[in-house]
């Protein structure tokens, strides 16, 4: 038996990194070299570009998959709906401080004046906006406040000014909109995600669980329908697909527990956050979100300008390199780059470059002291096995200084505890799933491996990964690992057995067994009388 995906190599960084996808990278040679470079999940940004150019996107990475032997990840992220100034003349409007400003969803053209007018495509913005809210344009560089409202229109007097150009986005932090989180755009995307086997989708524009919860029904629904329950059914927790949650919302912040719980992870989106709501307040909303993902159990992504500056240019600001090693104190699962992978002239290096910054750190986060970690406080409630046994894992390979955690994990449920308890060592996890193994991608620490023919003992499956993980060179002979199984290997919730184990020993063992083997059977042909005597 061979897994149909194997290891990449020893030693890779815990930490996940997802490039998105673009014109600068989604080309087979640069995308090798990507996956190379220690990327393994990948972004289709459907803001941009068409069915047929994603289309082609993802299955480039299948082929990548195939091609090099590694399982790859790939995230839909849904548009969402997206307020914006309608047709501007000419070159634009300019806004100066202290002008007032009339936002109508009426009319189809701006116009300039006095009082400048502005179209909207939101016609509830004179309705849901009240005086004391805060409007901004063009990502915040244009901030002005309500007045007051009637049938003429939004009124608005200018705090910051700027050049207001056609289609420029309009937020609206302050204001609780009855625009829906998925849109008519959405549900196509929703779709064709479904019939193309998309892994996870990122759902924007969160600002409650009941939108969470209505996508997934709804992916439940399509799933059903598209009869692929037994391929897309295997997932972190009960959805079709995956969904994690894009914070980018004040309101999403206040509420961001009920959204944890209803998502299966979330993404720290810090480019709408740092325009929605105070920038000075980012860095700490960050580190709450991590920390609410970690008491459930669940993954966190930590996005936006992480290395922005390497769009352009071949080395990053010692700040970027700051942040990504940052999030990566902070315990994010993941971190994300955007435009530096998708439109940047550094594709490769820049992959590179956050790769280095993440092995660095974790070598940082080896040399201190390992706090001990708890069971989510919902889990021990429960009084759930499988937490427990990762817990009791966490304290087996501490005192023996394991350096692999080995896992048979067929939809992942095991593998996500495991990852939540920060060993600070890889965590090899098995499943003969498809989709699961590309979704335990996500989870920190966490390489899985593809094997379709499941082992029928657990002493079987002990003897493969005793091979497997030493040809592979992953460790050295000899050196300490924790195994984990259950009976059946592949029936959910069956783990129930952890052990301590030394690489190497069963192969040492088979060999030490056919020496004896061989040395009885020549004393018996230079002693053939006592054959068989027991003498």
């Amino acid at each position: 038996m061979s897994p149909t995906h194997t290891p990449r190599k020893r030693r890779p960084a815990l930490t996940k990194i997802l490039a998105t996808l673009g014109p600068a990278s989604d080309n087979e040679q640069t995308l090798k070299r990507i996956i190379e470079a220690g990327c393994s999940l990948f972004r289709l940004n459907f803001s941009h570009g068409t069915f047929e150019e994603h289309k082609e996107r993802l299955e480039l990475v299948r082929r990548m998959s195939y091609q090099l032997n590694v399982p790859l990840t790939v995230l839909g992220d849904l548009p969402g709906p997206k307020l914006r100034v309608g047709n501007v003349p000419g070159d634009g409007i300019m806004l100066e401080k202290g002008h007032e400003v009339i936002i109508r969803s009426d009319i189809d053209e701006s116009r300039d004046g006095e009082v400048a007018l502005l179209a909207s495509d939101y016609p509830k913005i004179v309705d849901e906006v009240l005086p004391g809210h805060r409007v901004l344009i063009n990502d915040g560089a244009i901030r002005m406040l309500a007045v007051h409202s009637d049938e003429k229109g939004l009124r608005c007097a200018v705090t910051t000014g700027g050049l207001v150009t056609t289609r420029k986005g309009i937020n609206l932090p302050d204001s609780e909109l009855s625009v829906p989180a998925v849109t008519d755009r959405d549900w196509e995307i929703v779709d064709w995600a479904v019939k193309n086997h998309i892994d996870y989708l990122a759902l924007s524009f969160v600002r409650k669980a009941d939108e969470v919860l209505m996508l997934k029904r709804g992916l439940r629904q399509r799933c059903e329908d598209d009869k692929c329950g037994s391929d897309l059914s295997i997932t972190l927790t009960d959805s079709s697909i995956p969904v994690i949650a894009k914070i980018e919302t004040p309101q999403a912040v206040d509420r961001m527990d009920a959204i944890i719980e209803a998502a299966d992870g979330i993404m720290v989106a810090r480019g709408d956050l740092g325009v929605e709501m105070d920038v000075a307040e980012v860095p700490d909303v960050q580190k709450r979100l991590i920390r609410a993902c970690h008491t459930v159990g669940k993954p966190c992504i930590v996005a936006t300008q992480m290395l922005e500056s390497m769009i352009t240019n071949a080395n990053p600001t010692r700040a970027e390199v700051s942040d990504v090693a940052n999030a990566i104190y902070d315990g994010a699962d993941c971190v994300m780059l955007s435009g530096e992978t998708a439109v940047g002239n550094h594709p490769v290096l820049v992959v590179e470059t956050m790769n280095r910054v993440a092995l660095a750190t974790e070598r940082a986060l080896r040399r201190a002291e390992t706090p001990e970690p708890t069971v989510p406080e919902k889990l021990r409630k429960k009084r759930e096995m499988i937490p427990a046994l990762a817990h009791g894992a966490w304290h087996m390979a501490n005192d023996i200084g394991a350096e692999l955690i080995i896992i048979w994990s067929q939809q992942g449920g095991g593998a996500r505890y495991l990852s939540r308890h920060n060993f600070q060592v890889p965590i090899l996890a098995f499943s003969s799933n498809g989709p699961a193994v590309r979704r335990m991608n996500l989870l920190y620490g966490v390489f899985p491996v593809l094997w379709i023919d499941v082992p029928a003992h657990r002493s079987e499956f002990a003897e493969l990964v005793d091979r497997l993980v030493v040809d592979m060179g992953w460790v050295d002979r000899g050196s300490p690992v924790i195994l984990l199984g259950g009976k059946p290997l592949d029936k959910p919730g069956s783990l129930n057995t952890v052990a301590i184990r030394y690489a190497g020993e069963m192969i040492d063992r088979a060999g030490a067994t056919q020496t004896s083997a061989q040395r009885k059977q020549q004393e018996e042909a230079e002693h053939p009388a006592t054959a068989g005597t027991g003498a």
